[in-house]
């Protein structure tokens, strides 16, 4: 049975000069006519979901009708609510109507004509440069892509945040379609699981090659990039995939046809889990570990001087994240151990001597902790202790060298100025181990 009456069917039956219609006719017509309807009205909410507006209007059910490809209703578009009325044809038979405004002639003439719309017209405009968006009116401005970021994205998204940013049951399709060509996916795929695979050294370094000098790469620069952040997000636990994407980055800064600047802030965050994150490799050897953070610094500082002159603030960004960690005493030693390198090979000697060195007297106090023989930190400590001392002799650069009858004996008054200078553990260190020209290197800075 129609949830349509049929009795508006028989009476616009009449209406056209058809009568004693069928009742089984009757109720089949019913039965379209709510399916009809039912169309017509999913339509209109479409329009009215993609126009942001919870409130159905009747130009929604015009262009729905358009778009079924029926001819739509006409005098019923208006931007003001529609007044209804009520009128009475006898007992219980109510008739509703629309009101008609009332419009006085004399204002209408004497109102003012409405403003000439101006003229239909075309700019261009850069919307970016080899990459890079520049800052002009016409492109959206950070506030607008800060917006974005807190908008509710992806399948499992809050629905409620989606409506509240106005974003909900809307499909947003990306502006450019980025189309690769089958031996563009087919190279890919080959370099990915030629710098994934154990087996065959041989083919590790022919793929790095290739990374490395091809120059008609530039296209798959965005996919090697998202490639390397998903494995290290990924792949925390194997010592072997990470060593292997820093080799693929490592690969992709040094190639001088490819222009990477654009995806530098993406490819950052993938080095500095490898040089400072907390846990590397699972259980992977101590030397492996360490040897995967050196591998970091050392491309975070290619990184740093390569594009730092297009973007000034890179290596205060670098240098000021390695430090957190360095001052964080909740870090392990891994973690300070890349922090340390990480800080001098962004910022060179002279981040060592404003940056290190004014820490170092408290930081000696939890390196003396960890390298205590109980300790099960004493390895990681050990090699903090010695990559510190290998920072800190980096101050030594550019000074004249001490006379040859030196006996490389730390004097007493030497002594006590270096405990002032790096705390007692580290001076009673330097001390020991007879290192008069370090200890004069760090006394002079």
């Amino acid at each position: 049975m129609s949830v349509w009456n049929p009795d508006n069917i028989r009476d616009v039956a009449e209406s056209a000069g058809i009568a004693n219609l069928n009742n089984d006719v009757t109720e089949n017509l019913a039965r379209d006519v709510e399916y009809r309807i039912a169309q017509v009205l999913e339509e209109a909410l479409k329009f009215m979901r993609h126009s942001r507006r919870t409130l159905l209007t009747t130009q929604d059910i015009a262009q729905a009708l358009r778009v079924l490809d029926v001819e739509p209703l006409y005098g019923y578009e208006s931007t003001r609510p529609l007044r209804f009325g009520e009128a009475s044809l006898g007992p219980g038979q109510p008739l509703f109507y629309v009101e008609d405004e009332e419009v006085d002639f004399e204002k209408l003439i004497n109102a003012p004509l409405p403003r000439v719309p101006r003229e239909v017209s075309f700019t261009a405009h850069w919307l970016a440069v080899e990459g890079v968006q520049p800052s002009i009116p016409q492109n959206p401005t950070a506030a607008d892509s800060r917006n974005l970021e807190l908008m509710s994205k992806g399948p499992n998204a809050n629905s409620t945040l989606a409506a509240m940013s106005g974003s909900g049951n809307v499909a947003v399709k990306p502006l450019v379609k980025h189309v690769l060509s089958k031996e563009l996916q087919l190279y890919f795929e080959k370099v990915c699981n030629a710098f994934l695979d154990e087996s065959s050294e041989e083919y590790r370094t022919s793929g790095y090659s290739s990374l490395r000098e091809d120059p008609g790469l530039h296209q798959l620069v965005p996919y090697f990039v998202q490639f390397i952040s998903e494995k290290v997000t990924h792949g925390m636990k194997d010592i072997f995939i990470l060593t292997q994407v820093m080799h693929m980055a490592e690969a992709l800064v040094q190639n001088k046809s490819l222009y990477v600047d654009p995806y530098v802030a993406s490819l950052v965050p993938p080095i500095l889990t490898c040089l400072i994150g907390r846990q590397l490799g699972g259980n992977a050897e101590l030397s492996e570990q360490f040897a995967l953070r050196d591998l970091s610094a050392s491309l975070l500082g290619l990184i740093a001087k390569k594009y730092s002159p297009s973007s000034m603030t890179l290596k205060p960004r670098l240098v000021r994240s390695c430090l957190k960690t360095f001052l964080d005493p909740s870090k392990p030693f891994g973690a300070h151990y890349g922090a340390i390198i990480g800080i001098h090979a962004v910022g060179g000697a002279e981040a060592v001597r404003v940056l290190v060195l004014p820490n170092v007297p408290t930081y000696g106090n939890l390196l003396k902790d960890g390298m205590a023989d109980e300790s099960a930190r004493r390895p990681e400590a050990e090699r903090v202790f010695g990559a510190l001392l290998s920072v800190l002799a980096t101050l030594r650069e550019g000074r004249m060298t001490l006379a040859n009858g030196d006996s490389g004996i730390v004097t007493d008054e030497v002594r006590q100025r270096l405990h002032k200078a790096v705390g007692e553990f580290i001076g009673s260190k330097i001390s020991e181990l007879g290192e008069v020209q370090l200890a004069h290197a760090i006394l002079d800075s």
